[in-house]
């Protein structure tokens, strides 16, 4: 009786609750974040459909990861506001297990998108003159299609797994939204077999993709350097830069919640930590990957005007 309570009577998503100012200056940031993911992302999907000259494997990738950070997003902010406007912080435990197979399935989908784009960049700048050779529309479909079932797939291996993990009526979880590590943090039986499984899927998901980039980029700065102009290399390592520190952010801070022992870190850090690459990362990939970019600017000033008239 004791272990079926936190499915009858769900659980308390305490987030932060035992800090009240700080969760209202939050939750207000929390708000104007989502509502500017929400804008970004559904520009970059509109113009990028739009504008004939956008439809590139660039943008083609762009789009995806701009769909993928609106569903993740989503998937925590809207339930995560609901949350900390009330007093009673209860989350259904229905809800709880639809948004950790909804999360982690997103989350996964992106680690292997950023991989992907960092690929298409990596032919874009090492190998001009064969880019639409390699880079055509079919791998891109077949790259794209990787990436979103890649995500369902372990979403649907890791989430039974930890679902079927005896809680003995433990429902306090005291974290921004239901997460795997965290759900394995409440069993009350031996978890290492889900901690082996959760590590080589983060190894999967996290360490590789992260290698393809680095890999990817590392090339990326050779040909960079070969570049006689001062203000072309500049620019290219600029835009480089930028799309490194949006990679830095997102896989560091899940790296930093996955790739460490699931009874370990201190629950305020996991707190912060889930808010980066849940809110965060996903409003920083529209700015640094498109909204930086002339063509895209340029298109948004003609859709903008065309809608006017």
């Amino acid at each position: 009786e004791e272990s079926n309570s936190s499915s009858e009577k769900g659980f308390l998503l305490l987030g932060f609750s035992d800090q009240p100012q700080l969760e209202r200056i939050l939750f207000v940031i929390i708000l104007l974040f989502y509502i500017l993911n929400l804008l970004g992302n559904t520009a970059i999907i509109l113009v990028s459909y739009l504008d004939p000259k956008l439809h590139t494997p660039m943008y083609f990738f762009l789009s995806n990861l701009s769909c993928v950070d609106i569903c993740f997003t989503t998937s925590v902010a809207p339930q995560l506001l609901v949350t900390m406007n009330k007093k009673d912080k209860n989350m259904s435990y229905g809800g709880c297990v639809a948004q950790l197979y909804v999360a982690t399935g997103l989350g996964s989908s992106e680690c292997i998108l950023l991989a992907v784009m960092a690929y298409d960049r990596y032919a874009a700048v090492c190998r001009p003159l064969h880019y639409t050779a390699i880079v055509h529309p079919q791998l891109c479909a077949s790259l794209a299609s990787t990436a979103w079932l890649s995500g369902l797939i372990t979403s649907l291996i890791q989430c039974s797994l930890t679902v079927q993990l005896p809680l003995c009526g433990h429902r306090k979880l005291d974290h921004i939204f239901c997460e795997v590590p965290v759900l394995i943090k409440l069993a009350c039986v031996d978890t290492t077999f889900n901690e082996i499984e959760l590590f080589v899927a983060s190894v999967i998901f996290l360490i590789v993709p992260v290698s393809v980039i680095l890999v990817s980029y590392g090339f990326i700065a050779r040909a960079v350097l070969r570049i006689k102009s001062t203000a072309g290399r500049s620019k290219a390592f600029g835009t480089c830069s930028s799309h490194l520190l949006v990679v830095i952010i997102f896989y560091g801070t899940i790296i930093f919640m996955y790739l460490q022992p699931a009874k370990s870190s201190s629950k305020n850090q996991g707190k912060f930590v889930s808010l980066f690459y849940t809110i965060v990362t996903p409003l920083l990939n529209p700015i640094i990957y498109t909204l930086r970019n002339k063509d895209v600017k340029g298109a948004m000033r003609t859709l903008v005007t065309g809608s006017a008239f």
